[in-house]
């Protein structure tokens, strides 16, 4: 018997992302940040995802088995695994020009096999079209090249017919947003690091120099969640973009509140009673609940990376979806 099956890493550069001289080109608009992917992709809807400029590159990863008598006698790489590269516009005035990325080599280790599974590891990456020059930490401290971006994902198939996704590496930026098998979200990068991208993301310091990096990854929001950041950074209201550094105590348990805050970037640990209940990343909606029940902190916050936050007023917000969204975040409770 035959089994199939496929993941897909999407990457892309979120609002608010980029930061020093890097911005400059994304304020005036002569390049563009990304809206979020959707909430579901699969192998065939990446093409179309590329056509609409809304990706920077994907990672497709799709392998079978052949499974007898409850063990693996074969596998192989589907044909549709592998990179498929976005592209970069440049706008001036009415004038605009589309760089296509650069690819790297595709990168398949061989499979890793146990009793009743088999695991498929696929790297890709590219680097923009267009020249990134700047002065870097390493030999020859001079880059013209922009910075390569990676992903790292293993699919792992068992002989029951499961099939599981990881994000085993990923460079420091931009966002990856990793799809399982089923085509839902699944796993998101928790932190774009520009400044690490920039400095150090070529040549040796590569998969293709034999130096992935690990990617700090963090479960998928949930659906709502994701309705809702949409409101709050495209609601009729521009929220305040707030960047803390580790450490920071962002909300205190049992203190008065009456801010929102959408995850934008990093990781927050959300603490009750002294104990840590639960970690979260980009995407996340925090603080809701003292909002619609009374004005005080149920939790408090702590950033356990740097972090950027989009905070937004309990009238910006539809009170309906604060309270849905309440039900299901009280992790004191065990529920999450």
């Amino acid at each position: 018997m035959r089994i199939g099956s496929a993941a897909v890493s999407v990457s892309w550069i979120p609002s608010e992302s980029v930061s020093g001289l890097l911005r400059g080109g994304f304020d005036v608009g002569v390049t563009h940040y990304d809206d979020p992917p959707p909430d579901r992709v699969t192998p065939r809807d990446v093409h179309g995802l590329r056509a609409e400029d809304r990706l920077r590159f994907a990672n497709v990863v799709s392998a079978w088995i052949e499974v007898d008598d409850g063990g693996v006698t074969s596998s192989g790489w589907s044909e549709e695994s592998g990179l498929v590269t976005g592209s970069t516009t440049v706008r001036l005035a009415r004038l605009g020009a589309t760089f296509r990325g650069y690819s790297m080599p595709v990168i398949q280790s061989a499979p890793g096999a146990a009793a009743d599974r088999m695991s498929f590891t696929q790297t890709v990456g590219c680097r923009t079209g267009l020249p990134l020059p700047r002065p870097v930490p390493h030999a020859p401290f001079v880059q013209w090249q922009a910075p390569i971006v990676w992903t790292t994902v293993t699919l792992t198939l068992h002989v029951d017919g499961r099939a599981e996704v990881a994000l085993a590496g990923a460079s420091a930026f931009p966002r990856h947003w990793v799809y399982g098998p089923d085509g839902a979200l699944a796993l998101k990068s928790g932190v774009t690091d520009q400044s690490t991208w920039v400095a150090h993301s070529f040549g040796a310091r590569t998969p293709w120099g034999d130096a992935d990096s690990a990617a700090l990854v963090v479960v998928a929001e949930s659906e709502l969640e994701r309705q809702m950041a949409v409101e709050i950074m495209r609601g009729g209201r521009t929220p305040e973009v707030r960047r803390v550094p580790a450490g920071t105590v962002v909300t205190r348990e049992g203190e008065i509140g009456d801010e929102l805050f959408l995850l934008l970037d990093g990781v927050l640990r959300v603490d009750v009673a002294g104990e840590t209940v639960a970690e979260v990343g980009p995407g996340a909606v925090l603080g809701e609940r003292a909002l619609i029940e009374g004005g005080r902190r149920t939790s408090t916050l702590v950033a356990s990376t740097p972090a950027r936050l989009a905070v937004a007023r309990a009238d910006a917000i539809d009170l309906d979806r604060l309270r849905t969204l309440a039900e299901t975040h009280r992790r004191e409770d065990g529920t999450a």
